[in-house]
């Protein structure tokens, strides 16, 4: 029956051929479904808070199955007794289930229920615009967490998709509260869009307290790798640094798993891993320069970004170097890369004996 209903491309599927029969025709041990003896003329309206107000024809609609033959209740049932009990006035889903919402309302009204609002939204597609799948990345809120994104900045982003409020793109919760409605959600879908999502992120990252940061991380070290190594390595004293140096870190970071690898040179222990591009800096001349600048800082006592800069930029007057040209060096011996925050910051952070150290470590290295 289903398959030739299928064939001719109609929607009603059962034929109603036990519609009026008495029971007594049945063959014998047949366990029966029950099924609602659904109206045959007339329309069932839904007046939908996103899709305007759908109607079905009756006669399109079929007696749907309430209880299967062991007497289990079909999802279409169990929902709308469910939704009753808990007393739901508004029903919000994607729009793949609008065809549900005129079976669920033929049911309320069959047990003389009110029939709860309904707001069927559009589903959200990748980027290449296709329904969103496995395949376009993470889909559970655990793997979006365990890629770095702050659950502030993720409800920011998902109450943005097809829904507008004028121009405003960041909004607290409470903000989303007060002005969320169900009349300014669009009908198309929305594109699910990577590089959006991590935009407005990193804007949280830089708006977020330094300390609520520092937390963010350690909740997310035991889901990344090397991870471990940090928490292993936290103390009081590493807090601190890592406190010290978060407003600088934070300003290029768009996620929190960026947020902890850029914090490595902190936490860091010698002999430190340089990386490719921070060796090429490290150059003969390169070293050499550290090896000269070294005295000049070994004589900073009171360490802290404005001391030294004191000591280094007129160091680079007198070997004839703009600024950049002695702090690349010192930024790739003291850090293993080519990019950190500004690199008095970066000294004052690591601090005396740590900063000399890892100085030392690469001036001593060097061969022409």
């Amino acid at each position: 029956m289903r398959e030739a209903a299928r064939a001719e491309g109609r929607t009603k599927l059962y034929d109603g051929r036990w519609r009026d029969r008495d029971p007594a025709e049945a063959p014998p041990g047949v366990k029966p479904v029950i099924r609602l003896k659904a109206p045959q003329t007339g329309e069932t309206v839904v007046e939908d808070q996103v899709q305007g107000r759908v109607v079905w024809q009756n006669e399109n609609l079929d007696d749907f199955v309430l209880l299967r033959s062991d007497g289990n209740p079909t999802y279409m049932l169990a929902v709308v007794v469910d939704d009753h009990d808990m007393g739901v006035t508004h029903i919000i889903r994607g729009d793949d289930h609008l065809n549900n919402g005129a079976r669920q309302t033929q049911i309320y009204q069959a047990l003389g229920w009110n029939v709860p609002v309904m707001a069927h939204i559009p589903l959200i597609h990748g980027p290449d615009g296709s329904k969103l799948s496995k395949r376009h990345g993470a889909l559970g809120v655990d793997a979006y967490r365990a890629m770095g994104y702050l659950p502030s900045a993720m409800r920011n982003y998902l109450v943005r998709l097809g829904w507008s409020h004028g121009d405003q793109e960041t909004f607290s919760t409470d903000e989303m509260v007060a002005a969320f409605d169900l009349a300014h959600i669009g009908r198309s879908p929305a594109r699910f869009d990577f590089a959006k999502l991590e935009s407005l992120n990193g804007h949280y990252i830089r708006t977020s307290d330094d300390a609520d940061l520092i937390s963010a991380i350690e909740q997310l070290l035991p889901h990344i790798a090397g991870g471990q190594e940090l928490a292993s390595a936290m103390t009081p004293v590493l807090r601190t640094k890592l406190l010290a140096a978060m407003p600088g870190l934070k300003e290029r970071a768009k996620t929190l798993v960026e947020l902890f690898d850029a914090s490595r040179f902190v936490w860091a222990s010698r002999p430190l891993d340089i990386g490719e591009q921070a060796k090429a800096v490290l150059t003969y001349d390169a070293k050499a320069l550290i090896g000269a600048l070294l005295p000049e800082l070994e004589s900073v006592n009171d360490w802290t970004a404005a001391t030294i800069e004191a000591v280094v930029r007129p160091f680079a007057e007198r070997s004839g170097q703009k600024l950049g040209a002695v702090a690349q060096p010192l930024r790739a011996a003291l850090t293993g890369r080519t990019t950190s925050p500004p690199i008095f910051d970066v000294l004052a952070v690591l601090g005396r004996d740590e900063s000399l150290a890892r100085l030392r470590d690469q001036a001593g290295s060097g061969t022409p």
